[in-house]
């Protein structure tokens, strides 16, 4: 682990606060004791002044009240000395902004982990991002702020999915997962990334579309057979757009990601549902029923229940 000195959390919502809220708090008596190692949490607003005040408050499943202090938190990305790791963590939405914002600070050998939702983040980090190491990744998680300062876990097997950079296939993550190890952070390798990244995309996807149109839990939608039924159309409206791409996914994995459903609290709820309940002037419609639609004309596959769902979204001023 001795090459990752300066470790960034980009963006400390749900899932960034957990997992840097994780390594701030595993590395913060390393480097009280001068290892040189540092964590930088990226974040903005009344979030970033209560960590600034308090550090970040961490509710998991396990443990409750867990105070995390990294090195130094900010919301300029300039003032931090270049990064070895680089743990990106924000929306979809505001994925560009934020690479430009790292284009002048990246080296050829930080490690770039990209833990967002999408099927085409590791091509959008591409675009911007020419050399360092981009791990292709996704995780499986609910978590969200709480309130300012605070990020609560509520769900999820709280595993980090990655694998080989295509660039860069001889790349050693021994040190990423000793940091891993000693942060106490699930994780699972794979020399392709890619089927699991889909995988986690058709799970999302789907119930990221129904929950925030009927504003519906896991639980509840369970219940429903009418709701039920709508997340296994789209479910299988992705897997067949996979198999047009060539993705190598199990053939049951429609009804093996249904299954999963049941896995979460009854009381589980999608980023996107959340930030459609507060009318968030941004959201990741566009990066799950939007992506769907336009990789469904791509491959020429049929689509009709995303998009009568996201229509539905938009006309209800749901989606912008």
């Amino acid at each position: 682990m001795s090459s990752l000195k300066n470790i960034y959390i980009l963006g400390i919502g749900g899932v960034g606060g957990y997992f840097g809220g994780k390594i701030a708090r595993a590395l913060s008596a390393q480097h009280a004791k001068g290892s040189g190692i540092n964590v930088y949490f990226v974040a903005r607003g009344k979030h970033l002044e209560e960590i600034k005040k308090h550090g970040l408050i961490l509710n998991t499943v396990e443990e409750k009240g867990i105070i995390c202090k990294p090195t130094l938190a900010t919301d300029a990305v300039a003032d931090l000395p270049e990064p070895d790791l680089c743990i990106i963590c924000v929306k979809s939405y505001d994925l560009n902004p934020l690479l430009q914002a790292l284009q002048g600070k990246i080296k050829r050998d930080t490690v770039i982990v990209p833990l967002l939702n999408g099927v085409d983040i590791y091509d959008r980090v591409r675009s911007k991002i020419t050399e360092a190491i981009v791990l292709p990744s996704c995780v499986y998680i609910s978590t969200y702020i709480d309130k300012p300062g605070v990020v609560t876990q509520e769900g999820g097997n709280c595993t980090i999915l990655f694998g080989k950079d295509p660039q860069n296939p001889s790349f050693d993550p021994a040190p990423l997962f000793d940091l891993f190890n000693i942060s106490q952070i699930k994780y699972q390798w794979s020399d392709d990334p890619f089927p699991e990244i889909w995988i986690k995309f058709i799970f999302i996807a789907s119930l990221g579309l129904v929950t925030a149109y009927t504003n519906k839990t896991f639980g509840q939608l369970l219940e429903s057979p009418e709701l039920k039924e709508y997340v296994h159309s789209i479910m299988k409206e992705i897997h067949a757009i996979s198999v047009k791409k060539g993705i190598n996914l199990p053939p049951e994995i429609v009804s093996l990601s249904m299954q999963k459903i049941s896995k979460f609290p009854y009381e589980t709820m999608t980023s996107l549902q959340r930030d459609v309940q507060k009318n968030a002037k941004k959201h990741e419609g566009e990066i799950f029923g939007g992506a769907v639609i336009r990789l469904g004309r791509e491959t020429g596959i049929p689509t009709p229940v995303t998009q009568s769902i996201y229509e539905k979204l938009a006309n209800d001023g749901k989606l912008l």
